[in-house]
């Protein structure tokens, strides 16, 4: 049995009487169901008013022990500011395409950050080293990270229940960076379709420069796994329902009061990613253009308030009920009132009732997580007849794929919709139900929490390296404190020493660097080289003052200390340049972005600032262009980061180190680079070689480490 820690925004809790009671909401439930097989903890923000109930430890203790609930506590600046504000009026308009509503307030973020990091600090106060802590959506987003910093070791998922927008949405938010981080420090990431997956990739790609695979993001030293975790409905709740006696008497009153009509049922929160009003425009054509339906078709609406707080949601329920009343006056009779409307919240059991009665459920939502009242009607409607009309933008449209398909901002297609699911026959209707049925039971809400739960049970949080490379850790470290033995340090700069920047002369050292090469400098025991594919004006003039060697382009220019610089290797071929020039100015031109760089023993073409999915497209395409091109001359092609090199084959870091490795017998060498430039040190196998590559991607290097920041705090332990 694993201990888990849920975290969410509130705890579903609800007023009774006098009396505070556990509540129903999709984790309740779902956190309900498995409970016989863990022992689930909860920590949320108590959303009552305290005033009437007594001191709060005393309610902590209650909850503790009633529910195994651990509370907390916020004033009510703080639910204003981070509920409200960050939360609700910043955040969840962007998750879900609406940014025209997304304001943002300095002193929201702050609140959210205070909020955040109480909520963290409770996980850390409870949890035990083999806890599952699972943190639930938008308003928790920096509680990973803030759990992380003094507690590296849990093992922390966190799961989005709304849409993950595109780049271009979320790049708006002033905050986007610290919520990405944050997120990215949890060790399991879910989300409920793939196409919210590949936005969030997308937008760590374009805001963090964070490269990913499909299943895993290298953040910080810690491989962060990503995947898909379509959210079940709570089927065995259903049943219960199903199976008391009230729901039958409701829904033999449901049944009695719409006699010889059709139910079309739309149920959902009233917000504006549920596209209530685009539904009614729908309902309003559809009546207006098949007058012989309007006595035989009602229209049953429960629209569930959502989001009171903010001020949309008062504008957005005056609109549509200013909408349904002028439907309702123009179609109208003595006999029928065509749209029904419900704006509350009612009980399950009527909800299962309005289920089983609806001949027709019309789910239209403009953008949704998931959606499970589809899931609900069509489990609810098993060996009945009924039809679903589900909107595409829905996330269980990707798994309900026979209900019938609408843009819900094409009003006519609804409209077509409409019609087509009351003219289906009976064996049809059983026929696209089936399928869908048999996946809803298969992925049920329990089936969701345990795939999510045992993915992260199966993940090993200190884990920062792809395959079987060993981290670099204090133990290497250790043979470099030595002082009696000779040791050297062949060092690539951009990537290794420095983190890259869009501007590539903006890179130099900083006040760390300086700090290390100024103790370096002192050590007499250890060599430095400075190896790198810079030119020998910017190596002068950041490194020139230190007793390092200097090793430019790759290799092709040298500088020993207290020497001038001189090339490596004698006179060379380079007439190949004009040619691979000519190509480089066509993508340059065509690639907004990038430049060329010209070198004396190559040429470059960097992406850097590029779009980095269309740039890694030109590069690769560039590539397969060169690699034709050059096949009769003495050049090679380096794909490292962000950039596309043409150089001589007669000039290369391995070559250049070499030179010095013959020349003087270490005892002790380490190398360091982050791309493909660097891995001709990697191969050296007769000295006592540690090769480190730095980040991600294939390697021959025989440790790895994942930032810049973190192999400048391994040489700061060297020292």
């Amino acid at each position: 049995m694993k201990h888990i820690i849920n975290v969410s925004s509130r705890l579903p809790l609800a007023k009774v009487g006098d009396q505070i009671h556990k509540s129903s909401n999709t984790i309740s439930l779902v956190m309900d169901s498995i409970m016989h097989e863990h022992d689930v903890w909860w920590i949320g923000w108590v959303d009552v008013h305290l005033e009437e109930y007594g001191e709060r430890d005393k309610l902590s203790h209650e909850l503790k022990q009633k529910y195994k609930y651990l509370p907390i506590f916020l004033e009510n600046e703080e639910v204003e500011n981070y509920f409200n504000g960050f939360s609700n009026s910043s955040l969840w308009p962007l998750l879900h395409y609406i940014s025209t509503f997304s304001n943002y307030e300095e002193n929201w973020y702050k609140s959210y950050l205070d909020v955040n990091k109480k909520f963290a600090g409770k996980v850390i106060e409870h949890a035990r080293p083999d806890d599952l802590i699972w943190i639930h959506d938008y308003h928790l987003m920096l509680v990973p990270a803030f759990i992380k910093e003094l507690k590296p070791d849990l093992k922390v998922g966190f799961f989005f229940h709304t849409p993950f927008p595109s780049y271009e949405l979320f790049r708006c938010h002033p905050r986007r960076e610290e919520l990405l981080k944050g997120v990215l420090e949890a060790d399991l990431i879910g989300f409920q379709t793939f196409g919210f997956l590949r936005h969030f990739r997308s937008t760590v790609l374009r805001v963090l420069g964070i490269e990913s695979k499909v299943n895993s993001i290298m953040y910080k030293g810690h491989n962060t796994r990503i995947g898909v975790y379509p959210v079940g409905i709570d089927t065995k709740m259903t049943d219960h329902v199903r199976a008391d006696e009230s729901y039958k008497e409701i829904f033999k009153t449901y049944k009695k009061n719409f006699i010889d009509k059709n139910v079309i049922l739309s149920i959902d929160h009233l917000d504006s990613s549920k596209g209530v009003l685009q539904k009614l425009m729908a309902i309003e054509n559809f009546l207006r253009d098949y007058p012989e339906q309007r006595e035989k078709v009602v229209f049953v609406i429960v629209a569930i308030p959502s989001r009171e707080e903010t001020g949309e949601y008062e504008h957005l329920t005056h609109d549509v009920e200013h909408a349904i009343g002028r439907i309702n006056g123009i179609y109208s009779s003595l006999t029928n009132v065509p749209i029904l409307f419900l704006n509350k919240r009612i009980p399950f059991k009527e909800v299962v009732a309005l289920y089983t009665l609806a001949d027709v459920a019309l789910i239209t939502p403009l953008v949704d997580g998931m959606n499970l009242m589809a899931k609900e009607y069509i489990y609810t409607k098993e060996g009945k007849e009924g039809v679903l009309i589900l909107s595409e933008f829905a996330g269980a449209s990707q798994e309900l794929f026979n209900a019938i398909m609408v843009n819900p901002y094409n009003i006519d297609q609804v409209v077509d919709a409409i019609v087509q699911a009351l003219e289906m026959d009976s064996a049809e209707k059983k026929n696209m139900m089936k399928s869908m049925l048999d996946r809803i039971k298969s992925n049920d809400a329990l089936y969701w929490a345990n795939s999510f739960i045992g993915d992260l049970d199966k993940l090993d949080p200190t884990n920062i390296t792809e395959g079987n490379i060993k981290n670099l850790d204090v133990s290497v470290a250790k043979q470099f404190q030595n002082k009696s033995i000779k040791k050297a340090l062949f060092l690539d700069y951009d990537g290794t020493l420095r983190e890259f920047v869009n501007i590539p002369s903006q890179a130099v050292p900083g006040d760390e660097l300086i700090d290390i090469f100024n103790k370096l400098t002192k050590r007499s025991d250890i060599d430095v080289y400075i190896i790198s594919g810079r030119n020998k004006e910017f190596l002068e003039k950041h490194f020139g003052h230190y007793n390092f060697t200097l090793i430019g382009e790759h290799g092709y220019f040298l500088k020993e200390p207290n020497s001038k610089w001189k090339t490596l290797i004698g006179e060379i071929d380079m007439s190949w340049k004009n040619e691979i020039s000519e190509i480089l100015q066509l993508y340059s031109l065509s690639t907004p972005g990038t430049e060329i760089e010209e070198k004396n023993s190559a040429l470059v073409w960097h992406y850097r600032r590029a779009d980095p999915e269309f740039g890694t497209w030109k590069a690769n395409e560039l590539i397969g262009e060169l690699t034709e091109v050059i096949s009769n001359l003495p050049v090679e092609i380096h794909h490292g980061r962000k950039i596309v090199e043409v150089s001589s084959q007669y000039v290369n870091k391995g070559l250049a180190m070499a030179r010095f490795l013959n020349e003087k017998k270490y005892e002790l060498v380490l190398c360091a680079g982050d791309d493909k430039t660097d891995e001709t040190m990697f191969y050296f196998e007769d000295i006592p070689l540690i090769s480190v590559k730095i980040g991600n991607g294939e390697t021959k290097a025989g440790y790895r480490i994942s930032t810049p920041q973190q192999f400048r705090k391994f040489l700061t332990k060297i020292l």
